[in-house]
């Protein structure tokens, strides 16, 4: 029998690329993340979580947190398990999430924490955060798109 050697077998498609793992696993943290803010016992002032402002909740009594905040982070969860399948999606969820990221921080920096137009809501701490994940994840955009080869035996 003749194979194609351009067509992956399945041992070679069960194999993730380095920027695939990533994106998983930030698909997995962030789906984590959303999650933990709708936990009482991760999330301080739980009985006060709205669904945008005026939300007082704080996951770990750092990050403020709404309804929104949470089902953000989930569906960004689930965008990155889903996108994680394909090198160049999984490299495309990475930079996409890393200029969101980016932009929430910009956002938090000018806007007026106290006022309605911080719906998100953010605090300074989610501020840095945010600049923290744009730097993390546009740089793990950039991990190879093809999976190791294994090292020889006896190598």
């Amino acid at each position: 029998m003749i194979t194609d050697p351009t067509t992956p077998n399945a041992a070679q498609m069960r194999m993730r690329s380095p920027v695939q793992v990533a994106a998983l696993f930030c698909g997995i943290g962030f789906f984590a993340i959303g999650f933990a803010g709708f936990v009482p016992v991760l999330t301080m002032n739980f009985n006060s979580i709205e669904m945008a402002t005026d939300s007082d909740a704080m996951l770990l009594g750092i990050f403020q947190v709404s309804v929104l905040h949470n089902v953000i982070y989930l569906l960004l969860g689930i965008a990155g398990l889903g996108l994680s399948r394909l090198p160049g999606m999984a490299r495309w969820y990475l930079r996409i999430g890393g200029i969101v990221n980016a932009l929430l921080w910009i956002f938090g920096l000018f806007v007026d924490k106290d006022s309605t137009a911080n719906f998100v809501p953010i605090n300074i701490a989610d501020d840095w955060l945010y600049f923290v994940l744009a730097l993390t994840l546009i740089g793990l955009s950039f991990l190879p798109g093809r999976p190791e080869a294994p090292y020889p035996h006896g190598s």
